[in-house]
């Protein structure tokens, strides 16, 4: 598992521990996946009938340009070459929902990929490696939306954001307001549903959303009620164009029937129980 340490790494590799899988865990300390010598390294560790998760990036936090955007394909770079050199069984790509454009209708696996911003267009192209060095048959895709956990340190704007505000400050300021709708997936879930994928041996592109939409407007005052006494939600006001984010999940049903991502507030509610008494404000 490349990225391990990571929200989505850490609650991934400890429920494949659990249920007795032998899974590997790989870090940046362990291997730079930047380096020249990463694709090698890499090589050394894996076997033909290993299954690799790729879950490795640079998020938005570390930077919006084009030296980043060229990071992050360095790194895909490397793992393309070892895993197609090794001919490893299965492959799990972790992208990103950013591959899709914002507009008025519903996002489902059909939708054409037209990124918005170098972040959409470095996983786009990362898919596009990876489907160039993995047989389709052995090569799983999943987009995934906006997630919230408790040890997030990317600080995106939404639920993550919000409770350090809230805890910080007392009160959590939206900018515009607030009428923007995404959809928001609980780290523990996307887990869970990377464990089926590996299981079950899935391949193709599966889009890794609830298909509930909540404005951020809503998300701050479910986070706001969480502390007590509820924190102050306010509004900057100005903002730029309104834009909305609806999926339909009828793949992901269909793959997986007994699979369901958690409600949004259960979700705030357990995010902020494993938040107090953190200090990462």
């Amino acid at each position: 598992m490349l990225g391990a340490g990571g929200v989505l790494g850490k609650p991934l590799l400890a429920r494949l521990k659990a249920d007795g899988v032998v899974a590997l865990g790989v870090g940046s300390a362990d291997i730079d996946l930047q380096a020249a010598d990463a694709s090698d390294k890499l090589q050394r560790l894996l076997k033909a009938d290993d299954a690799v998760v790729f879950l490795s990036a640079l998020t938005p936090d570390k930077g919006r340009d084009v030296a980043t955007l060229m990071k992050n394909l360095r790194m895909a770079e490397a793992v393309a070459s070892a895993v197609s050199s090794v001919k490893c069984r299965h492959v799990i790509y972790m992208s990103s929902d950013a591959v899709y454009p914002f507009g008025n209708g519903t996002v489902d696996e059909t939708t054409p990929a037209d990124p918005l911003d170098l972040y959409g267009v470095m996983h786009k192209a990362r898919e596009v490696i990876m489907m160039s060095a993995v047989q389709a048959d052995a090569l799983a895709i999943l987009r995934c939306t906006l997630v919230c956990a408790a040890d997030d340190t990317h600080n995106s704007y939404g639920p993550n954001r919000f409770r350090r505000q809230a805890a910080r400050d007392g009160k959590i300021t939206l900018g515009g307001e607030g009428k923007e709708t995404r959809d928001h997936v609980f780290a523990d879930d996307v887990a869970e549903l990377i464990r089926l994928v590996l299981v079950h041996r899935s391949a193709g592109l599966l889009n890794a959303v609830s298909g509930r939409s909540h404005s951020f407007a809503e998300v701050a005052r479910l986070v706001a009620a969480t502390f007590v006494p509820p924190a102050e939600v306010s509004f900057s006001g100005g903002g730029g164009a309104v834009t909305h984010r609806h999926f339909d999940v009828t793949a992901l049903h269909q793959a997986f029937p007994n699979f369901h991502f958690q409600s949004l507030e259960a979700v705030v509610a357990e995010v902020h129980r494993r938040g107090e008494g953190r200090s990462d404000g």
